[in-house]
């Protein structure tokens, strides 16, 4: 009951900061859903399927989580310092024609947005996170709402480089809620492809193959837009359209909780010693110093990894795929990976 009565009032809370979620839910299921029962990815797969009030949740909260998120985004954009460079552009972007500067911003936004997505899984702490949103094995309208609210702060200075460049606020706001109805889409359990464009354009599919938990599939297709992005940095995958192959599986390897509660303190195990060095400023600093060290590191071992772009018919797999770019992710005692799941390693 008293779980109940606290997610009760965290939905109660969202709706007071905007009435309109539980409309906007409701609008999305009514549209969406006849389109995956008439076109389906996977098919088969029921509406009511598992772990799908937990989802609900995570939509209807959002409004609220957003609002942590929204604070994380301002903290990090300013820290970043990446509005300087935009600052030493912005005699630049001037020269843009007006009508040509929305267009130029989206592609630099999805530029910067291809490369924040690409450290989230392959940077160990940023993926924490990000595990949250890969964690659904089922994907459909809903399961994109699946995201913790500090995942999204990679893309803050993407973000503070368009403002300080000069890009308006407002155009910097609509690409963002742009990439997030998008997400809506690419997650849905529709089957869309683009043919010819498909290398031009992201769908679905595109996004489907980002999310499947197989072998050669795994490190790929990171780009929210354009999938130019992934084929510049040799991340592309999709197999060929004759061979009707379709992800198997989705979801990670690692053990994740299967609560609302439980996915949102999931990235902070292990951290009740950090808290404990708050009462230590000077041992708190070097902490944080050797932790900025070491996620720089790893960014730049991600940035500079061989990868390996794929448009062929690939040999179907599910033995690990996690374990190569993420380290060694082991489950709690007593929480065994998921049936569907096997250990094993495969390398990029």
């Amino acid at each position: 009951m008293l779980r109940l009565g606290l997610a009760a009032g965290a939905i109660a809370l969202s709706f007071a900061i905007d009435g309109g979620i539980f409309g906007a839910v409701l609008a999305l299921f009514v549209i969406v859903v006849p389109f995956e029962k008439l076109y389906p990815r996977q098919k088969g797969q029921r509406v009511r399927r598992p772990m799908l009030g937990t989802d609900i949740g995570f939509a209807l909260m959002n409004p609220l989580l957003n609002v942590f998120g929204i604070v994380a985004i301002v903290v990090i954009g300013g820290l970043s310092l990446l509005w300087l460079p935009g600052l030493a552009v912005r005699p630049l972007v001037a020269q843009i024609p007006g009508w040509l500067l929305p267009f130029v911003a989206f592609v630099a936004f999805d530029f910067l947005g291809y490369w924040a997505h690409r450290w989230a899984h392959e940077v160990p702490f940023l993926w924490r996170f990000h595990a949250v949103h890969h964690s659904p094995e089922h994907m459909d309208w809903v399961s994109g709402f699946r995201i913790h609210p500090f995942d999204g702060v990679l893309i803050a200075p993407a973000a503070f480089f368009l403002i300080g460049a000069g890009v308006d606020a407002e155009i910097t706001g609509i690409l963002a809620v742009l990439q997030i109805v998008l997400g809506i889409f690419f997650h849905a359990n529709v089957r869309v492809r683009w043919r010819w464009l498909d290398m031009l354009v992201a769908n679905p599919e595109f996004h489907h193959w980002h999310h499947a938990n197989e072998a050669d599939s795994i490190g790929h297709n990171y780009a929210p837009a354009l999938p130019q992005w992934d084929l510049l940095f040799g991340t592309y995958f999709m197999p060929r359209r004759d061979s009707g192959r379709r992800p198997t599986h989705y979801g990670v390897d690692e053990y994740i909780p299967r609560t609302m509660a439980g996915l949102l303190t999931y990235p902070l195990r292990g951290t009740r010693e950090q808290v404990s060095l708050l009462w230590h400023p000077i041992r708190a600093a070097k902490r944080v110093g050797r932790g900025t060290r070491s996620v720089l590191r790893d960014v730049q071992l991600s940035t500079f990894r061989p990868t390996h772009t794929v448009r062929r018919d690939t040999a179907i797999g599910c033995s690990s795929t996690n374990g190569s770019l993420f380290g060694d992710l082991a489950e709690p005692p007593g929480h065994p990976v998921s049936p569907n799941r096997s250990v094993g390693v495969v390398e990029f």
